[in-house]
């Protein structure tokens, strides 16, 4: 078996996941797991293209658009990809899975929005024996589980798809224990793989024209002397920012004269509470305010200006912004919230604050201070993901059966 007997025989492995035209994290979590697991594996990726009615969507706007300068590896075979109404698109990811015939199928879970879509692929690949492993990155988003029909759906469909798989992989004890509190996981197997590096943002080469101007913008903090908190991320209601403009607003004129703040997200689900909070600043004019989904070298450049990184979260599974700045070796204050702690363990860049706790906030920020200058290492690792993956699907030697067997539980 992977787990003991050929560790590194190669397998065929497809994933799916969020594409390019809804651009998240996710894509780029997609794209980063393929290219790592394609050193050792074929892997082919089935993309979740059009994930909704545009219109539903909070990132609207820029649907479609080019954000992303990461790419796959030309060894990992592409399928872009499905819509969410189906048609020919889930055809051609059922050809795709035919042809390919994976041993493993790894489904990325992040929305429900996707649901109707894994179930078909899973069943699909029941056929011909393969091993099917959910990822999950929450159990629900946020803005679906304030509608109580979404919520009921996403619920009750998880629940169907953990029943089609043969393993589940989570980013935290916390998750785990989350799923097994509200599943009846029975013989499934449960593994928890910290979230892999986000260094994708670390070379981006030469910026295009288009950003310009959000570059010029994201590098307006002064230099020497003044450091530049940066917040990054999309600006919803479970972020928590509004906690830190209003520990910004609360700093004396004294000290704020050494400080800058870099606030760059897009705002979803009507969260505009920040908006205001920065219009109404008293240090309005030390705030740099950049309200989009940027592309990687505007992501690159923000990053690079950054003295240290502060994510307040309110609650959270786990956090791409936290691993970009990890992958920076940036001095990080992220609230002691979900999976957080246990995503930063090991790296002493970080600084853990309660949510909620403007405080506590202050004074996390005044200790990242005496930490800039100094670069911490990153202790995440693509192998420990693709590892969990393999493990949990407990591929045997020679192609698998359809018989779904009795799997020991892991929790570690």
């Amino acid at each position: 078996m992977i787990g003991s007997g050929q560790p590194h025989s190669r397998r065929v492995v497809c994933l799916v996941g969020s594409g390019w035209r809804f651009t998240s994290g996710i894509s780029y979590y997609t794209c980063l797991l393929a290219n790592a697991l394609a050193d050792r594996h074929d892997v082919g990726v089935i993309q979740i293209r059009q994930l909704m009615p545009r219109r539903l969507y909070p990132g609207r706007r820029r649907v479609g658009q080019p954000r992303a300068l990461t790419e796959y590896r030309p060894d990992v075979s592409i399928c872009d990809g499905v819509d969410w109404w189906w048609g020919r698109s889930l055809v051609r990811a059922v050809s795709f899975i035919v042809s390919r015939r994976p041993e493993v199928l790894v489904l990325e879970w992040w929305t429900a929005t996707v649901l109707h879509t894994y179930l078909v692929l899973a069943l699909t690949c029941r056929l011909f024996g393969a091993r099917i492993v959910v990822e999950l990155h929450e159990l629900q988003d946020s803005g679906e589980q304030t509608f109580a029909p979404v919520r009921w759906y996403g619920q009750w469909g998880l629940g169907v798809l953990l029943r089609l798989a043969h393993g589940c992989v989570v980013h935290s004890t916390v998750d785990r224990e989350t799923l097994k509190g509200g599943y009846r996981l029975e013989d499934m197997s449960v593994t928890v793989a910290l979230h892999g590096p986000f260094d994708q943002y670390l070379s981006t080469g030469e910026p295009s024209k288009s950003s310009e101007s959000a570059i010029t913008a994201v590098k307006q903090a002064p230099g020497a002397g003044v450091i530049n908190l940066l917040f990054f991320g999309t600006i919803r209601p479970y972020k928590g920012l509004e906690d830190l403009i209003m520990a910004f607003n609360e700093i004396d004129a004294e000290e704020v004269s050494g400080l800058w703040l870099t606030v760059v997200g897009e705002t979803w689900e009507g969260c505009t509470e920040p908006t205001r909070l920065i219009a109404e600043s008293p240090h309005r004019e030390r705030i740099t305010f950049v309200n989009d989904y940027v592309s990687d070298d505007v992501v690159s450049a923000a990053f690079s200006h950054a003295d240290v990184v502060v994510l307040p979260y309110r609650r959270s599974s786990s956090s791409g912004p936290l691993h970009v700045a990890m992958s920076w070796g940036l001095p990080v204050v992220v609230s002691r919230v979900g999976g957080l702690p246990e995503a930063a363990a090991d790296y002493d860049g970080a600084i853990f604050v309660p949510p909620n706790d403007r405080q506590a906030l202050k004074a996390a920020i005044q200790q990242a201070a005496k930490l800039v200058g100094r670069r911490f290492t990153d202790p995440r690792s693509w192998t420990d993901s693709i590892e969990a993956l393999l493990s949990t699907a407990d591929v045997p030697d020679g192609r698998p059966n359809l018989e779904v067997p009795s799997l020991a539980t892991r929790e570690g």
